[in-house]
């Protein structure tokens, strides 16, 4: 099938096939006839599978006549984080180049001037965050009744970060009478109920189960110890063929230790969290898209929206708490068709159960690998399947528990250079200092931990109170 039969317009399937499509993705081919026809869609596809063009492929043909008025947007694109958000208005902006149509990117972090400068052009796609457009609205720089379309991107995502009041009090300033696209990565009975707070008598398109990973990315499980984690993943980087990869780490503390700990060892890194300025982060994501920088060592807030072209692999150097997470995770590589391989590396007692969670989740187990002389080799190929990663592992094994079809090597709690040993030491002169004032930050922005009695955080101490995982 061609984009041509789904019923875009002629000049739509030009710029399509300009862009270097060929044919439309499952999701696009099911969902885009529908948005021209007008009517309301529940829509779920795992990530990578062209979610994005579904919605703004049928949105600029919808659009195509008519003109915004001043700060009374037609359409409106909501997306959890300014990544996500950015990303949209990156591919509207490539589908769009034969329209005149025009758009306004409302995200925190940037200046507020500029935005309310689009706005009072008028824009006829309005894409968001929740926050920073309620912040417009409050101070009575846009208008929200003349919106005719309303698109929830990664509403999963919304309602993990506590978004929702904030999104249904938008859609409660937006007319009755629109079209609704509720997008998400699952479609769980939790999402279809929330789902049915926006849409009206809705098609539902699901062209993957819930949660799966796609077929186009090889997974692979190394088991290693604590002290012995940033070496394996040094081996593997020198290994395999690594044209461009994202590493996920848990904690934003030691994301900045790997960079250092990585260049320190010849490799060309950068970071990207929540906690940098919005200015740092298009920075740091421009140089890894140009290839400036291969590696990018990143928080979750990659997890969604980061669309490299050609990602050759992604590494888990923590094991994601969130099974979800992992399939998120994973989904940046194996984008489009082509293939990606993407490694876990696991290490400690706690990634025995998130391993078995995320397992379950996906329905498989994670082959496992070893490295063996900085090699990595498959570990179901050897008849003595072994877990550690070097000879300085050799009987960490003695008297761990079984997981899948490996074990879990002994938990070593030193460090393996200097980087460690001095953020352990500062972290412990910190903690008997008095606990620092949180400092604020956008709503719609990545949110620090909360402290613990001990000055803490959650994340830094594992713990998280039974009120929280409810």
């Amino acid at each position: 099938m061609k984009f041509s039969d789904l019923g875009l317009s002629d000049e739509l399937s030009c710029v399509v096939a300009d862009l270097g499509y060929k044919s439309p993705t499952p999701i696009q081919e099911k969902s885009i006839p529908i948005v021209l026809m007008g009517r309301d869609i529940l829509g779920s596809a795992q990530t990578g599978t062209g979610k994005t063009a579904s919605f703004t492929l049928p949105m600029i043909d919808i659009l195509a006549s008519g003109r915004a008025k001043a700060r009374l947007p037609r359409s409106l694109i909501l997306a959890p984080t300014r990544e996500l958000a950015a990303q949209v208005a990156e591919s509207f902006e490539s589908f769009s180049s034969y329209h005149k149509l025009s758009m306004a990117l409302l995200i925190g972090g940037v200046s507020f001037s500029d935005q309310n400068a689009a706005l009072s052009k008028g824009v006829d796609v309005l894409i968001a965050t929740p926050g920073r457009l309620l912040d417009h609205f409050e101070r009575g720089k846009v208008l929200l009744n003349d919106v005719k379309i309303l698109v929830i991107d990664e509403a999963d995502r919304m309602l993990d970060m506590g978004f929702i009041p904030d999104v249904e009090r938008i859609s409660g300033l937006l007319p009755r009478m629109r079209q609704t696209l509720f997008f998400s990565a699952t479609l769980s009975d939790d999402i279809q109920k929330l789902g049915s707070k926006f849409v009206m008598n809705p098609k539902i398109v699901e062209v993957a189960p819930p949660a799966t990973t796609a077929d186009t990315v090889a997974q692979h499980l190394v088991w290693t110890d604590l002290k012995s984690k940033r070496k394996v993943l040094r081996d593997i980087l020198r290994h395999e063929s690594v044209k461009n990869a994202v590493v996920f780490c848990n904690r934003k503390r030691d994301i900045s230790i790997l960079v250092k700990s990585l260049t320190n060892h010849g490799f060309s890194a950068s970071a990207l969290h929540g906690d940098m300025t919005q200015s740092a982060r298009l920075k740091a994501l421009q140089r890894f898209k140009d290839g400036e920088v291969p590696l990018m060592i990143a928080s979750d807030v990659a997890a969604r929206g980061l669309d490299i072209a050609g990602l050759s692999h992604v590494f888990n150097f923590d094991v994601p708490n969130h099974a979800e997470d992992y399939v998120h995770r994973i989904g940046r590589t194996g984008r489009a068709g082509k293939s990606g391989r993407a490694f876990t590396i696991a290490a400690s007692k706690d990634d025995h159960k998130y391993v078995g969670f995320i397992e379950t989740l996906i329905g498989k187990p994670i082959p496992l690998v070893k490295i063996i002389d900085g090699r990595v080799i498959d570990a179901d190929a050897s008849a003595n399947v072994k877990t550690t990663v070097d000879e300085s592992a050799k009987g960490a094994a003695k008297g761990s528990k079984l997981v899948g079809r490996g074990r879990i090597p002994a938990i070593e709690k030193s460090a393996d250079d200097k980087l460690t040993e001095l953020d352990n030491t500062k972290s412990i002169t910190e903690t008997s200092k008095p606990a620092a004032k949180i400092k604020n930050h956008n709503r719609d922005d990545e949110l620090p931990s909360p402290p613990d009695c001990s000055g803490n955080t959650l994340a830094e101490t594992g713990h998280v109170p039974a009120f929280l995982s409810r």
